[in-house]
């Protein structure tokens, strides 16, 4: 049944979330030219509002836990397992007071209307997979706005998303850059549960009436542990939280 209503809903939601992405572009563009970082922040955090929104129209809902009393001036690495595109909107909202940036490939910022303008101008960091060293050169600048700025960023270790909700080992890499450049950065693991189930059958028909969850952990202080110690740490906390939450 969830599927056969994914037919006849999907269509209504995938309009919503391109018609937010057409509205919000020019909206972006005046906000950066006319009034900079902070305004056109705002205008991407209500977009971002906007497209998470677009799963109610599915009959999906969107909770977000985070009972952590989470610091707003140091940088945060928040860690999270990755299960689709539809992830990020609810990360860039909820956690929109921490100045969050993500690391994206390259290719996406060309041709996607409002998408593409924000990681032009929106202080992440725009990776080309295929060149290590502008990769790298990529996350140090985006280290250094954070150590400046107490921004903080959205990494998915796993490198890829996990098209049936299993999390993957974590990779070290990018993460590693970023404390070496800013050490006073907190690692924050947040647990995402069920958006795969989203896409379960693609883009269309996208599912329906299903819950999604996005939890933020316990912090974990870096101090001087090893590297590998504390990503496999966050990597098993979260796969604890999804364990325990009843499926």
């Amino acid at each position: 049944m969830k599927k056969f209503l994914g037919y006849i809903l999907s269509p209504f939601a995938t309009v919503a979330f391109f018609l937010a992405l057409l509205i919000f572009h020019p909206i972006q563009w005046v906000s950066f030219r006319l009034f900079g970082y902070a305004a056109h922040k705002r205008s991407v955090d209500a977009l971002n509002l906007c497209l998470l929104s677009t799963a109610y129209l599915l009959g999906n809902t969107v909770t977000f836990i985070n009972k952590q009393n989470l610091p707003t001036g140091r940088p945060i690495i928040f860690l999270a397992n990755h299960q689709s595109l539809f992830d990020i909107p609810p990360l860039i909202w909820h956690l929109r007071k921490y100045h969050a940036k993500f690391i994206s490939k390259i290719e996406l910022t060309k041709g996607i209307p409002s998408i593409s303008y924000n990681l032009k101008h929106g202080g992440g960091a725009n990776i080309d997979r295929k060149d290590s060293r502008q990769s790298i050169a990529e996350i140090v600048k985006l280290a250094l706005r954070m150590k400046e700025n107490k921004w903080s960023a959205v990494i998915f270790p796993e490198g890829t998303r996990s098209k049936n909700g299993d999390v993957k080992s974590f990779q070290v890499g990018g993460i590693a850059t970023i404390l070496k450049k800013c050490p006073e950065a907190l690692l924050v693991p947040i647990a995402i549960k069920d958006s795969w189930k989203m896409i379960r059958y693609g883009y269309y028909p996208l599912n329906t009436f299903t819950p999604m969850t996005w939890e933020v952990l316990v912090p974990i202080e870096p101090g001087n542990a090893p590297m590998e110690d504390l990503v496999l740490e966050a990597e098993n906390r979260i796969k604890e939280a999804l364990s325990s939450q009843i499926r």
